[in-house]
């Protein structure tokens, strides 16, 4: 089986019209996210604009969802229906409650970036010692950045409403020197569902705030949807049983295969 995790695929249906140097098509993602600005087929093609979710101009489409797409790029003369597929860390787009979504909104500004060690101490500063004793939510924005709010966050609004290449639960701990690390990581968001891979994208982030990290996961949890169509129930694989606690239906051994 073709897994492709970290990859974002576009199932090309029809074209709606074609310009000087771009195309419009029917598309359907079928795996990762695509997101506007995104390249694919070996950079042959821009992602321009993306109509999806009965919206104009919105950031990105995530699996199952179909969208209209504009190209641009080398690629799009005699472009025919086809699957072109990006490059990049995987991204996961939101799968849990539509009243959640919602009600994040989207134009929501996201949890604070954490792009630098400058950042992270200006957002420690406005922290209570009480708050930095326990977890944070966190996501890896598309853009590859640490975001970070209070626990009870819901991790769609950390992320701002988009995409992320990891979401889960962060601690942490200072050092004698002054500095800080993050002793205890996971991927634990029922909302986007992160697989245990995503650590490359944490770790990147991590580093890029000068924080030092345990090298990976320290609780990796394992998400699988039901393929059961009157199911469709969101598990957490427990021991090695893919089965979903809810029906019984066997749970995909390849994440891909669920979505």
């Amino acid at each position: 089986m073709d897994t492709q995790g970290d990859e974002g695929r576009l199932q090309l249906y029809e074209v709606e019209g074609n310009g000087p140097g771009r195309t419009r098509w029917v598309v359907r993602c079928v795996g990762g996210a695509v997101r506007r600005g995104d390249r694919l087929d070996g950079g042959r093609l821009t992602v321009d604009r993306v109509d999806a979710y009965g919206r104009l101009d919105v950031d990105f489409v995530d699996a199952a969802h179909a969208a209209r797409v504009l190209f641009s790029g080398p690629g799009v003369s005699g472009l025919r229906p086809s699957l072109v597929v990006g490059t990049g860390p995987r991204e996961y787009g939101f799968t849990g409650p539509h009243e959640i979504r919602r009600a994040v909104g989207w134009d929501h500004p996201g949890g604070p970036v954490i792009g630098t060690a400058a950042d992270f101490a200006a957002w420690t500063a406005e922290q209570s010692a009480a708050d930095l004793a326990g977890p944070f939510t966190y996501v890896v924005d598309a853009r590859g950045r640490l975001r970070l709010a209070p626990r009870r966050s819901e991790h769609v609004a950390c992320a701002g409403g988009g995409v992320v290449r990891a979401a889960g639960e962060i601690s942490w701990a200072a050092d004698p020197a002054g500095g800080w690390s993050a002793v205890e990581v996971s991927n634990l968001s029922t909302g986007y569902a992160p697989d245990p891979e995503c650590w490359p994208s944490v770790a990147a982030a991590l580093e890029a705030a000068g924080l030092a990290h345990p090298g990976a996961f320290t609780h990796a949890v394992t998400f699988r949807r039901c393929p059961a169509p009157d199911c469709a129930q969101l598990n957490v694989v427990r021991d090695g049983l893919y089965a979903c606690a809810v029906c019984g239906a066997t749970l995909p051994a390849d994440w891909n295969a669920a979505e």
